[in-house]
């Protein structure tokens, strides 16, 4: 929420016709200098004094706020306020958690007026005038949808474009309304018993959840974690990433304005330090990450200590399988967008593009040619397809892979270089021209290691066995695709590949009501779907006697 941010504008819009619709016209117009911490109902600020860490905008490379890490203190206070209301919330039946998750989601999609607005609607009838692109004129004020603040948030926090930023806050409203309609639906089982006894099973909270995200989705992932354990009576205490640190306290004011109790979803910020403190808390009952493979062995680990439940949504080397008689035009979209979604920087992407040798030169002139014409630029212009990774070093270790590709042999079709926007506002900014890489081998690096960029490498395959064993030499496996007009051929080839999340004749598409996670070093448990209420509750079996003990004494 930008008027609630009290964000400070540094420079005019480009132009009045965006400002008449647009909070934010142009990247580079906002500071933030609001506390980013929250618990127990509000914005914290620390009495001990640590040292603040720069966090910078993607889109243009300045500073956009300073983060204040939680010590252990803090942390203590977030996970206290989490307890207490725990207690008020578990006890509370399905059906009034739900009201209170659709409230929250409702809020997401609802108009939020300036102040001065909401004054002026005490003494004046409403009249209301349709400017599109999310907003309503009312009473000369300009009333913005929730759900476009948090975009244009996201988008100055991650450096995505606002396109993307808008899907990504539409699944974290649909995540929340979807658990929200499981709430009232928890139920354990009756079995009778020998003379009249009984068992039954009663699905339980587990108490207070620990969520620790990742940079590339911050909203999203906040919603991921927080809609399921909310909906099986747990609290939690969400610890974004510090490079995007931003609109996770936006959630909190969501779930606050919807009627949830104070301290049911916190967010404390920090790093490596914080999210220690988090998982070895002994008040700590489950923890939740996203984020690379080797920071989730070190959460497992700490976890293990107190032998906390985890789920781990860790990284991937995704195969993307295109066989002779896929239709050409899907299989060149799925392949755009399995590389090149949020600046290809997507855990679940499918970078090992493996294409049959009779179709191969065919589909690398396609994906060239699109990729070339794929706009790069101001993350918030509706233009944009691919704004600014998320960090210097970040773009840096990119650029990197691919010079190392070329040195081990691969072909650069195009891309790969850093871009410098037109518009001088953007020229610190993170920017790179997605690339294309032919002439890969499964030895290269750019083919066994993650890159998190927008880096395609293309394989050319024989036969549907050699492309099954090639596609399953990674020890990750989060995800895989098949583009092929034969039935037949896909269901099979699905069967024998190694991934939790696969595709047929599509790509990276993450319904909430699918289970999403993988297999092998990819991680543990999953988010989204029905089953993942397993993974934020507990199962406890009551036996009832109806007649004498029969004892062996």
């Amino acid at each position: 929420m930008l008027q609630s941010l009290a964000l400070s504008l540094l420079r005019p819009p480009a132009s009045p016709v965006p400002a008449a619709v647009r909070c934010v016209s142009s990247s580079g117009s906002v500071k933030i200098t609001v506390p980013l911490n929250f618990w127990a109902g509000e914005r914290r600020t620390s009495p001990v004094k640590y040292n603040k860490e720069n966090v910078y905008e993607p889109a243009t490379g300045r500073v956009l706020c300073q983060l204040e890490p939680c010590g252990s203190t803090e942390v203590h206070k977030a996970v206290e306020a989490a307890k207490t209301a725990f207690d008020h919330w578990s006890r509370m039946s399905g059906m009034e958690r739900a009201r209170i998750m659709i409230q929250a989601a409702h809020i997401i999609e609802a108009l939020a007026a300036p102040l001065t607005l909401k004054n002026e609607l005490k003494r004046k009838p409403r009249v209301l005038v349709d400017l599109g692109c999310h907003c309503l004129l009312i009473c000369g004020f300009i009333a913005q949808r929730r759900r476009e603040e948090i975009a244009e948030m996201e988008v100055i926090d991650n450096g995505k474009s606002i396109t993307e930023a808008r899907l990504d806050v539409d699944s974290a409203r649909l995540c929340i309304e979807f658990y929200a309609g499981l709430a009232s639906t928890l139920a354990g089982q009756h079995v009778q018993l020998p003379g009249g006894s009984f068992a039954y099973t009663r699905r339980e909270p587990l108490g207070v959840c620990a969520g620790i995200g990742a940079w590339n989705y911050p909203f999203q992932i906040a919603a991921w974690k927080s809609a399921p354990a909310l909906a099986c009576g747990n609290s939690m205490v969400f610890k974004p990433s510090p490079v995007t640190p931003v609109t996770a306290v936006m959630l909190a004011e969501v779930y606050a304005e919807a009627g949830a109790p104070e301290g049911l979803f916190n967010v404390v910020q920090g790093g490596q330090e914080t999210g220690g403190l988090l998982c070895r808390h002994p008040d700590v009952a489950k923890v939740s990450f996203t984020g690379s493979v080797p920071t989730g062995k070190k959460i497992m680990e700490m976890a293990s200590e107190g032998v906390k439940p985890v789920t781990l949504e860790l990284g991937g080397k995704s195969p993307l399988l295109i066989f002779e008689d896929a239709d050409m035009e899907n299989a060149v979209r799925g392949a755009l967008m399995a590389n090149f979604l949020s600046q290809g920087q997507v855990c679940s992407n499918g970078t090992r593009v493996f294409v049959h040798k009779e179709i191969l030169p065919k589909f690398v002139e396609e994906v060239v040619k699109r990729t070339r014409t794929i706009e790069i630029g101001d993350p918030l212009l509706e233009s944009t397809r691919m704004g600014a990774l998320v960090s210097r070093p970040h773009l840096e270790k990119v650029l990197s892979f691919v010079d190392q590709a070329k040195q081990e042999g691969a072909t650069v079709l195009c891309g790969g270089e850093p871009f410098v926007p037109a518009d001088p506002q953007l020229g610190g900014g993170y920017y790179m021209t997605p690339c294309v890489l032919a002439d890969c081998t499964d030895d290269m690096t750019c083919v066994k290691e993650e890159i998190f960029g927008p880096v395609m490498s293309v394989l050319s395959f024989e036969s549907e066995d050699e492309a099954l064993q090639r596609a399953n030499d990674t020890t990750m496996g989060l995800a895989a695709g098949v583009f092929t007009r034969d039935v037949t051929r896909a269901h099979r080839v699905v069967e024998r590949l190694k991934a939790g999340s696969c595709f047929i004749n599509n790509y990276n598409i993450t319904p909430v009501e699918v289970p999403f996670g993988g297999f092998k070093t990819s991680g543990i448990g999953r988010e989204n779907g029905q089953v993942t209420v397993e993974h934020y509750s507990q199962l406890k079996t009551v036996f009832v006697e109806m007649g004498d003990v029969d004892s062996l004494f």
